[in-house]
């Protein structure tokens, strides 16, 4: 069952309508809210807001740690509701403690990095690396474009990459569904679609306010179709196992939503090379990624092919039990190497 959010306001000035959206009975009874707030923009709006009752704590970092500690605080103040303000590590950091705590979460995007907004995943960091949690997704979401614009344009940008992924992570349910007999929702896979196709093929940028627009609505909507699904699979396949597996072989390489793209881009050169469909689907994506100066090949993200192959060979460890084109493929660690040459070749020409 979908667990939709209670309100989905994105425009300019959105901001001012967090008061309301707390003040609703629905969300807080007695209004004992809590605010957690990421550096930079997170602290500003905070500041900004006219919530005298309400107590702000900040979050510094993205991990496990940082998030049980929120949650306890949570959890001992007694408090209704929690909102998260800023980017996508204080998002999923205050989406996990408010699990923790028992009580809903508004989240309050500062950036349009990745599909985290208003997913009911939180992506957090841990002594080994970085793991993804299962956590209710937010009952409201607020997408001040004003404040989105004012982000470092890259991390706008990469949101993109996010985006779009979904259309490989579509294909890997699909073909899990043929080959393994694994059950996909198709309003789940409806959701994810509209979402990237709503990006895709934009002639418009992160400059254009309707652009900023299309792309938030397009995270939330992605955020949704895991909701319906249950889990990340309609927004996370191929893609996604070679993005943690660089993250884990080489981290702070790049981030989430320029992974996520480039690895869609190389799943869907698999497809291409070897099972004869979805060139079109490249050729798209390819010209979607470039057209927003995202990277399309290892070199764009610092990596050489042979790291950029042995993140590839070490992808399907990431997520077990999830199958896709490359565990179907199941390429040895020379065929690899070799596709990885050919792909750089193809898609960097």
């Amino acid at each position: 069952m979908l667990a939709a959010p209670l309100a989905i306001d994105v425009r300019r000035g959105a901001i001012g309508s967090l008061g309301t959206v707390l003040a609703d009975r629905r969300i807080a009874n007695e209004g004992r809210i809590a605010v957690a707030v990421g550096p930079g923009q997170g602290s500003q709006i905070a500041a900004d807001l006219d919530l005298p009752h309400c107590e702000v704590f900040k979050v510094e970092g993205g991990s496990v740690d940082v998030a049980t500690e929120l949650g306890k605080k949570l959890r001992s103040g007694a408090y209704e509701a929690v909102a998260g303000i800023g980017g996508g590590k204080t998002i999923d950091v205050t989406k996990y403690a408010a699990s923790m705590a028992g009580i809903p979460m508004v989240a309050v995007a500062t950036n349009l990095s990745h599909d985290g907004i208003a997913s009911p995943v939180s992506s957090l960091e841990h002594e080994s690396g970085k793991g993804s949690y299962g956590v209710t997704m937010p009952v409201a979401v607020v997408v001040d474009v004003d404040y989105v614009r004012a982000a470092p344009q890259r991390l706008v940008r990469s949101g993109i990459g996010d985006a779009v992924s979904n259309l490989s992570a579509i294909a890997d349910w699909e073909l899990a569904g043929r080959e393994q007999g694994e059950p996909v929702d198709g309003m789940s896979v409806t959701f994810a679609r509209v979402a990237a196709e709503a990006i895709l093929n934009r002639q418009d940028s992160v400059d254009s306010q309707d652009f900023l627009t299309a792309l938030a609505e397009a995270l939330v909507l992605s955020g949704m179709a895991m909701s319906v699904a249950g889990s990340s699979r309609p927004a996370s396949g191929a893609c996604h196992e070679v993005l943690h597996a660089i993250d884990q072989l080489y981290p702070g390489t790049s981030n989430h939503g320029e992974l996520a793209g480039i690895g869609a881009l190389y799943a869907y050169f698999l497809r291409s090379r070897y099972q004869g469909e979805g060139e079109s689907r490249l050729e798209d994506i390819r010209a979607c990624l470039l057209r927003h100066g995202l990277p399309v090949v290892p070199a764009d993200i610092g990596l050489d092919e042979d790291q950029f192959a042995r993140a590839v060979a070490h992808a399907p460890s990431t997520r077990p039990g999830r199958y896709t084109v490359l565990e179907h493929l199941a390429l040895s660690d020379d065929e690899i190497r070799r596709s990885v040459g050919e792909y750089a070749k193809t898609v960097g020409r």
